[in-house]
């Protein structure tokens, strides 16, 4: 038999995203730059035989870098798409469906978490 899939009945907007402690970034001009460092044992391998980077840096996009700065570990999801509303007005539409899989994105490359 088929296991029946969990529902997440949390409610997504009242989630708290916060930014990884180990993880270095800069502000620039009001334009975030995250800094990823390359580790591991493949991408050991990859520097020495291609001369791939050791350091990657993540540039992100004036949305990106606005919700970026608004992540401190208080705001609600709620609370930034209000933010980035009053920013950006109608140029953020659709607001929430794209923050929502921004912040996912954010978390699966464990750059935040939610508390």
């Amino acid at each position: 038999m088929r296991k029946k899939k969990e529902i997440n009945t949390e409610n997504y907007l009242d989630k708290i995203p916060a930014i990884c402690g180990d993880l270095d970034w800069m502000e620039n001009n009001g334009l975030v730059t995250v800094v990823q460092e390359n580790k591991g044992f493949y991408n050991r391998l990859a520097q020495k035989m291609f001369k791939t980077p050791e350091v990657s840096n993540i540039d992100l996009d004036e949305f990106g870098s606005f919700v970026w700065l608004s992540i401190d570990g208080k705001n609600t999801v709620f609370d930034i798409g209000g933010k980035v509303k009053e920013e950006f007005g109608e140029e953020a539409e659709p607001l929430y469906p794209r923050l929502i899989q921004f912040l996912n994105v954010l978390k699966e490359v464990k750059y935040i978490e939610f508390l």
